[in-house]
C-alpha cells in the first residue's frame, strides 16, 4: 500500500470507503494507532499500517486496498467485508453497489437473502407499513 494514486485527489472523486473507515472509528471510538493495530487479515496475516488509513481518512491519495487488506480493515472495522467491498468499489471504481442504495443497503440485502421466502414476505409488509411503496414501485 506504499504506491499513491493521485485519483483521490479529484474533487469528483468519491469518498464512501474513506468516509465508512472514518466514521466506524470514531463510532468505535479507537485511536488511529489502536484500530490500525487491530487492522489484520485473520487469513493471510496482512496488515494495514496507521499511515494508510491516516492519508484515506484525510483525503490524500492511497491505493486501493486489495481483499486481504479489505479482510484486515473488516476485523479492525467490525463490519462484514461485503459492507467494505461495496464502499472500496463505490470509491475507487464507481461502482454502485444497488444503483438507489448505499452500502448498508447492500449489506442488508445479503442478509435477506438468507431468509426463508415467509420471513422475507413478512418483512416485506413490515417495511410498506413503515415506508409505503413510491407509486409505481412493484413488490
Amino acid at each position: 500500500m506504499a504506491a499513491k494514486d493521485d485519483s483521490t485527489r479529484d474533487p469528483e472523486h468519491r469518498t464512501d470507503f474513506a468516509d465508512l473507515i472514518r466514521d466506524r472509528r470514531a463510532e468505535l471510538k479507537e485511536s488511529l494507532d489502536t484500530f490500525a493495530s487491530k487492522a489484520v487479515d485473520p487469513v493471510s496475516g496482512a496488515r494495514v499500517t496507521r499511515g494508510w488509513i491516516y492519508r484515506l481518512e484525510t483525503g490524500e491519495p492511497v491505493t486501493p486496498p486489495v481483499f486481504a487488506e479489505l479482510r484486515a480493515l473488516a476485523e479492525a472495522a467490525e463490519l462484514p467485508v461485503q459492507r467494505l467491498q461495496d464502499a472500496a468499489g463505490s470509491q475507487f471504481h464507481g461502482v454502485d453497489p444497488l444503483r438507489s442504495g448505499s452500502s448498508e443497503a447492500r449489506a442488508y440485502v445479503h442478509k435477506l437473502d438468507r431468509l426463508p421466502a415467509d420471513q422475507r414476505e413478512r418483512l416485506l409488509s413490515l417495511i410498506d407499513t413503515l415506508v409505503p411503496p413510491e407509486k409505481g414501485e412493484s413488490d
